[in-house]
């Protein structure tokens, strides 16, 4: 009887260890697959983070860049990893907004992620090529409905090709996305005047704005940019059906247990509250949110049935 009980206990024990093991997070490296481009709004933010967190929890924090196919490359990677808490994604709304709606074979499911944290906001940047000579939204929807414009983005599905899209839908005009590999080509792209404009992300188009060879024309938030404020927002320009705002956040496999998943987005938000972080932040033109778990799901569930239906309507495909 006693060897019975003795049994009994070890393997109660035993069932017990996976679990004892899990709250221990981090237990060896944790690797943040970012999936866009190094040097770009999110690869710095996951860095910050990733730096504080080293220092405080004495384990590594890798930072791994895996573009492409507007973040359903390395989204799909997160997706199919060990839901062990040490792989992370770090990426924007679109891949679950947007993604779903305009790609014929998503490799990986919504569902298979699960969002720990949204970390903050940004909106974009509507600016054009100083010759063109507009000096506000609606000088250039004004031209877009009689001759036409081309626009730059960060590439196909990208925030900047969701409002291409939504300017067509909303005011009539004609445009023609051009998508180039990233936001930094983009920009040289409205530099040189190979497009009319580009509706891309703030800091990479500020230096070139305040240099005089770029016009802002607008902001895509729904507050002005702590780094432009004298440019309007969308809505004061009077087309509030053009806001639209790009959400950082920090995501994990579906599988992953709750306590894990609870110990990651308590240790994020924990460095968002650093000071050196909020202003991070602030200099990559990021307005801290905060919201997580079931709030974020929620989020992301509305903006992706708002997307989707500029989506349908304009036919917005990726092959």
């Amino acid at each position: 009887m006693q060897r019975r009980l003795v049994a009994t206990a070890l393997a109660l024990c035993a069932a017990c260890a996976p679990a004892l093991a899990q709250d221990a997070w981090p237990a060896r490296p944790v690797r943040f697959v970012v999936n866009f481009p190094a040097g770009g709004p999110l690869d710095l933010l996951a860095r910050a983070v990733g730096d504080t967190l080293q220092r405080e929890l004495k384990q590594p924090f890798v930072v791994e860049n895996r573009p492409g196919a507007a973040g359903n490359i390395g989204a799909d990677a997160v997706a199919k990893a060990a839901a062990d808490g040490h792989t992370v994604l770090f990426t924007i709304d679109s891949t679950s907004t947007v993604n779903p709606h305009i790609y014929q074979g998503m490799p990986f499911k919504p569902a298979d992620l699960q969002p720990l944290v949204i970390m903050g906001s940004s909106g974009l940047l509507v600016g054009v090529h100083p010759s063109n000579g507009f000096k506000t939204l609606a000088d250039l929807v004004a031209a877009g409905k009689t001759r036409g414009v081309t626009f730059s983005s960060a590439g196909n599905g990208s925030p900047g090709h969701l409002a291409a899209e939504m300017a067509t839908q909303a005011t009539g005009i004609r445009i023609t996305h051009v998508p180039y590999k990233g936001n930094a080509p983009a920009v040289q792209a409205v530099l040189s005047g190979e497009v009319t404009g580009g509706v891309l992300a703030t800091p990479g188009m500020l230096p070139h704005v305040k240099a005089g060879k770029m016009t802002a024309l607008a902001v895509t938030s729904s507050r002005r940019s702590t780094l432009a404020p004298e440019v309007p927002t969308v809505r004061e320009a009077g087309m509030p059906q053009l806001e639209q705002e790009v959400l950082y956040l920090a995501m994990v496999p579906a599988a992953t247990p709750a306590p894990v998943a609870q110990a990651i987005q308590n240790a994020i938000e924990g460095a968002l509250a650093r000071q050196e972080i909020r202003s991070r932040l602030g200099s990559l033109d990021m307005h801290h949110e905060g919201t997580a778990g079931t709030a974020a799901a929620r989020r992301l569930a509305n903006l992706s049935e708002r997307y989707g239906q500029v989506i349908r309507a304009t036919g917005m495909k990726v092959e």
